[in-house]
């Protein structure tokens, strides 16, 4: 039986602007082509193709697998590997035995020594990967004979099997190429469902099916994914037939409940929205002030206007119905205690409504990407919350490109968000090794009591002790942001209705190119 899991990739810089239109999917005549071609809109392109550098770090990618798959409801199960790891020596050594057969789509076997490769160069001091730190664990890694791969960890840390979710890599065609510049990195080969056919930038990656995938040929035989940065070009271009799905935010989205040739698909997520407020700008910086603004925002406004009830309060990181959430965090709009917090702290009523303290006015920027209407909506309300308790947030949208340079000093709507185990959202986005790691915690975030909670729910092994790790690591949010966090966000999708098989599932910050109702398609069938 095929083995259904998340397909996909790591997101990276939204695009702006309209790009050039795909060849239409077509819908004529020939209802078999028409299911067997399918072109989806989605906001994002990846950097790379390349896992060595981060592409599929979460096991989300059509042209690789990994040793393990997530399955329609995130448990792990076997793609790489025979079965799931034994696991030994405390917690300290996990053993893989790999599935017998499996070839690269060039025709050459997959090894224990492709494995090794991979994590060995992701690893590596010398590759550009970003993601690395959450493979902090690992020791060793080494194959014993061609079907055996051996990881040994420096500590027992709970969530590791969830990491070898990570693509492999062959090592006859990657092992020669510098793993920053190669060419591997836009002409990828891996074992997945599908082969990357072509890839313009800014314009669309398309991908065909591969006929000898071990886990059965796909019935749909060509993916295109069309890079549409605007949300409303992509609507356009649904409702004209150009496209035959889209990743849609929920207004939008809305807009197609009358149409009975398409189908409207929500998932729920770990993806919100959240305003970075970087230690090193003397107004974002102040802890009185991130105070005030957690306090000045109304979520549940948010949520109802803003997401039209597809989403839910962010009172953190982790959304209001995840295990690891510590209930009892969950805050309402209370103006007055902001403007408490601020007068304690000195800043002061000034000219035009604008609180100062020392002669500085209590104002900052706030940049969002530019075509993201989601975004967009949650810096204005953030900003007009904000000046209710005395606080200028001056909007502005640009592209990724300039927004990141002064992700230093100034405010960014930004969204983050990632499934399987707390660590890995948390780790990244919290942890002061990595301020201003790219985009690992953004906001240069520095709070002891928090990096402790952070190694603590990592290395151990008892379920409660990361429990009481995870809640005091939220409490300690409340009291000391560094982010505002606002909403959790459900992903919006519109699709033909000529398919059976779409599923969704709880998705992580990427969506879209990631995943959506397409995280499967290598098992879609046609309707009949």
């Amino acid at each position: 039986m095929t083995t259904r899991r998340i397909r996909g990739a790591a997101a990276a810089v939204a695009m702006a602007g309209a790009v050039a239109a795909c060849s239409a999917p077509g819908g004529g005549a020939d209802g078999g082509a028409a299911v067997e071609s399918v072109v989806i809109g989605v906001s994002t392109e990846p950097d790379t193709l390349s896992p060595l550098l981060g592409y599929g770090k979460d096991g989300n990618s059509k042209i690789f697998d990994g040793l393990l798959a997530r399955n329609a409801d995130l448990s792990l199960e076997p793609a790489l590997a025979k079965a799931l790891p034994e696991v030994t020596d405390g917690g300290r050594t996990y053993t893989y035995t790999l599935r017998e057969g499996v070839k690269f789509s060039d025709g050459e076997p997959l090894t224990a020594d492709d494995v090794v490769f991979t994590y060995r160069t992701v690893l590596d001091d010398e590759t550009n990967n970003t993601a690395k730190s959450e493979l902090d664990a690992i020791k060793e890694v080494k194959a014993e004979g061609d079907d055996k791969v051996v990881f040994t960890l420096d500590y027992p840390y709970a969530a590791f099997a969830a990491r070898t979710v990570l693509p492999i890599v062959p090592e006859h065609i990657a092992g020669g190429q510098d793993p920053n510049t190669g060419s591997f990195n836009t002409k990828p080969v891996g074992t997945g469902p599908y082969v990357l056919a072509g890839w313009s930038k800014g314009e669309k990656l398309t991908f065909k099916a591969n006929p000898d995938y071990w886990g059965g040929a796909p019935k749909v035989k060509k993916l295109t994914m069309a890079i549409i940065a605007d949300d409303d070009v992509r609507a356009t271009r649904l409702r004209s037939g150009d496209l035959d799905g889209a990743t849609l935010p929920p207004n939008l989205a809305a807009t197609f409940e009358g149409d009975d040739d398409k189908k409207t698909y929500r998932a729920t997520s770990y993806d919100f929205r959240a305003v970075t407020l970087p230690t090193g700008n003397p107004v974002t910086g102040d802890t009185a002030i991130r105070r005030a603004l957690d306090l000045a925002v109304d979520r549940k406004a948010m949520v109802d206007k803003i997401l039209d009830g597809a989403g839910r309060p962010a009172y953190g990181p982790l959304p209001l119905d995840d295990p690891w959430f510590a209930k009892g965090t969950e805050r309402d709009q209370d103006l007055d205690e902001a403007k408490r917090v601020l007068d304690e702290a000195g800043w002061k009523p000034g000219e035009g409504g604008v609180r100062a303290r020392d002669g500085r006015r209590a104002s900052f920027t706030l940049y969002y990407p530019s075509g993201d209407k989601v975004r967009q909506d949650h810096a204005l309300a953030y900003a007009s919350d904000a000046k209710k308790a005395g606080i200028e947030v001056k909007v502005e949208s640009a592209t990724w490109e300039v927004i990141e340079p002064r992700m230093k000093h100034d405010a960014v709507l930004a969204g983050f968000g990632s499934t399987g185990d707390p660590d890995f959202g948390l780790y990244t986005l919290l942890h002061s090794s990595l301020a201003g790691d790219g985009f690992n915690n953004m906001a240069r975030y520095d709070n002891p009591a928090v990096d402790e909670a952070l190694a603590t729910g990592r290395r151990s092994q008892d379920p409660e002790d990361r429990k009481a790790a995870y809640d005091d690591l939220q409490r300690e949010l409340v009291k000391d942001p560094g982010y505002t966090f606002l909403t959790h966000i459900d992903h919006m999708y519109v699709l033909a209705d000529r398919w059976d098989g779409l599923t969704t599932q709880t998705e992580p910050h990427e969506h879209g190119f990631a995943s959506g109702p397409w995280w499967n398609v290598e098992d879609w069938q046609p309707k009949k």
